[in-house]
């Protein structure tokens, strides 16, 4: 089992659209896929049309092995289950801080279906938290989605300053540019440096500016399924190939 993590400490850069699309990409190429919504907004799960359920609080998730796996839902799609989030997992850094080793919680915690997916991807909130600590820790791969922008650049810079001080491996960050828009110079540019400056780090296939991504909201699926061939199902399916080669 790999367990890829979708994060950002930037809100707004597309991480929950890019965890929604790896996810069916991932089911369609056969890999048995579990998308866990670990965002009290629970964006994922809606998008996918799945409640959450309500007997999941936040002490059961990292605690009770049957409550965390009856909430588990199927979705549409073959080899794809969602676990989506409801809105006591904001508590989540609370519970996490009253714990022994809490490092180690969310590992613990995924090892409870480990037997039953190839690939488990966690759509993570935005911030840096005892909770994102316990993401960098359980994740093989981190994939992070950066807007050519100075402050996507900046908040990049201190996720890379956060893995150093606290010895998490930086090999397993694996961002990319996200909302691309390639009329724009400074996009143009940032890409550039950055490429410069981390020049094995990033991955090569950028996700456009797309008003279809913004459609997954109205139509509450992944891109692939309402605009096939339009050039953001292009671009979220050769990150996808990239990534299967990286991991």
């Amino acid at each position: 089992m790999k367990i890829l993590a979708c994060y950002s400490n930037k809100g707004g850069v597309g991480k929950t659209a890019t965890a929604v699309n790896l996810a069916l990409a991932f089911a369609q190429a056969g890999y048995r896929t579990l998308l866990c919504d670990l965002d009290p907004q629970g964006a994922s799960g809606y998008y996918f049309r799945v409640k959450p359920s309500k007997k999941l609080t936040n002490e059961k998730f990292f605690t009770n092995v049957k409550r965390f796996t009856s909430a588990i839902r199927g979705s549409d799609y073959d080899n794809l289950d969602i676990l989506p989030a409801n809105m006591t997992f904001r508590d989540f850094d609370v519970f996490l801080s009253s714990m022994k080793k809490p490092q180690s919680q969310l590992t613990k915690a995924l090892k409870n279906v480990n037997e039953d997916y190839d690939i488990i991807i966690l759509d993570c909130p935005p911030n840096i938290s005892s909770l994102s600590e316990n993401i960098f820790r359980a994740a093989d791969r981190i994939i992070i989605p950066v807007i050519p922008t100075t402050l996507s650049e900046r908040t990049l810079e201190q996720l890379i300053k956060f893995f150093d001080e606290n010895k998490i491996d930086s090999k397993k960050m694996m961002p990319f540019f996200s909302m691309v828009q390639r009329q724009k110079k400074m996009h143009i540019e940032t890409m550039g440096r950055l490429k410069v400056v981390y020049p094995k780090m990033f991955l090569n296939e950028p996700i456009p500016f797309s008003t279809d991504i913004e459609l997954m909201g109205v139509h509450r699926a992944p891109v692939a399924t309402f605009a096939k061939s339009r050039p953001a199902t292009s671009a979220y399916n050769a990150l996808w190939t990239e990534l299967v080669v990286r991991i």
